[in-house]
């Protein structure tokens, strides 16, 4: 999302849409670059390098 970016939210209908096309949002993706790690040393830095994302249950390997 991008300021001024158009979407429709309707809580009854439980719907998040975003008003623009594909075109649009698979240039962003291909913009878009992961940020810095906030940690570079220490234990926070180590578990970061170690731990994965939520997605896929945020266990090591």
């Amino acid at each position: 999302m991008e300021e001024g970016d158009v979407i429709t939210i309707d809580a009854h209908r439980q719907l998040l849409q975003l008003n623009f096309d594909e075109a649009l949002l698979q240039e962003r993706r291909n913009r878009w670059s992961p940020p810095a790690p906030r940690y570079t040393r220490g234990v926070l830095a180590k578990f970061a390098q170690l731990a994965m994302p939520a997605s896929r249950g945020a266990c090591n390997g």
